[in-house]
Parts: C-alpha cells; structure tokens; sequence
C-alpha cells in the first residue's frame, strides 16, 4: 500500500471480527514501533503485548471504571472485541536519567527543563507507527488511555513497575461494521486554512 493512503485510511476502529491476528503481524506492529524518533535516542518505551483471552480480560478488569458520566456500554462492547491489546508505557527516569549524560549535560536531571513530556510523545509516536503498520496489515486499531483512577489496579493485574507509566493502549483487529461512533462521525475535519500558519499566525 502507497504511503499516502496508509495515512489516509487510518481512522480508529472500535469493533473487530472474531478473527485472531498471525503472531508475526504482532512482531511487524513492535518492530515498526520502535522505529519512531525518541529524544536523545533514549528509547524509553516499553510493550505490554496482551493476545490471550485471559491477558485481555484481567486487562478489562483492571482498567474499566466502576461507574462513569458518560454511558461506555457501546465503546466497551466493541473494543473489547479486539483479539490484540498493546500497552504502551514510558519511563520518565530513563529521559532524565539519558539527558544527565555527559553528552547531554543536564546533571541535575531536572524534570523542569523539559518544554514538554518527550517520554509520552514519543511513546505517542511509537503508537501512531503501530496504527498506520495495522492499516498495512489490512487491519483495524484504535488508540485510547487507561482511566486514571484505573491505573494502580492496571499496574497491580500486570506487575507493571512504578518507573513506567501507561501513555494509552493499541488495540489492533480485522476491522468489522459497527461499533461505538466516533467524534469524527459528530465532528467535521478542520480546513487547512484554520490550522496551518505560513510564515506568522
């Protein structure tokens, strides 16, 4: 498939046919995501691969909120559906800990030096890698977050040490009809012209 229509027919997925995925397509998804840029190289990103019924139900139950505002009947009725589950975690101590390296220079590991979190954008970026290699794949994904009130029970269910922190989960499937609707189904896609400044705001 051309790239640009990679990019083009990426869109999430929120519910998947009963069909399992090749454990070799899961390798390509990891393989393709620890392409993505990371500051200073740092790679401060980790995997947790869940492909069994029994991994992908402790994880329901560790992460879905007890109650919430909005009705998640729907979206949880589909994305549960998928047969892969891919955690994406980062460190933070591995960012500060690389940028206190003598080629970086930053001694104090000062967490208030960085603009921004570059360990959750390139785990981030790690993630968009795996949902554009599903679309290669002929496959459906969807990103989304753990619930933050859910994320001890999540860390407790996987033994996930308190260094790494969850920047949100793929969930990767052969794409079926229906399922929970989008924003992009209440939303229009903003002009151009709106969002692109060329040369000053």
């Amino acid at each position: 498939m051309e790239f640009r229509d990679v990019v083009r027919r990426r869109r999430m997925v929120r519910r998947f046919r009963d069909e399992p995925i090749a454990p070799e397509v899961v390798d390509r998804l990891l393989d393709h995501a620890v392409r993505a840029p990371s500051a200073g190289f740092t790679q401060g990103w980790s995997f947790l691969v869940l492909t069994s019924d029994e991994e992908r139900e402790r994880f329901w139950a560790a992460t879905t909120p007890v109650d919430s505002v909005r009705d998640m009947s729907a979206w949880l009725a589909g994305m549960r559906t998928a047969p892969v589950l891919v955690v994406v975690l980062c460190s933070r101590d591995a960012y500060v800990g690389r940028y206190a390296e003598p080629d970086k220079g930053w001694t104090d590991r000062d967490e208030a030096r960085w603009p921004v979190p570059y360990w959750h954008v390139d785990a981030g970026m790690a993630s968009l890698l795996m949902l554009q290699t599903a679309v290669d794949e002929g496959l459906g994904a969807c990103f989304f977050g753990i619930d933050a009130g859910r994320r001890a029970a999540f860390r407790e269910a996987f033994g996930v040490p308190d260094e790494w922190a969850p920047t949100g989960v793929v969930a990767v499937g052969h794409p079926e009809a229906g399922g929970a609707k989008g924003s992009p189904a209440r939303r229009q896609r903003k002009p151009m012209a709106d969002v692109a400044h060329r040369g000053r705001w």
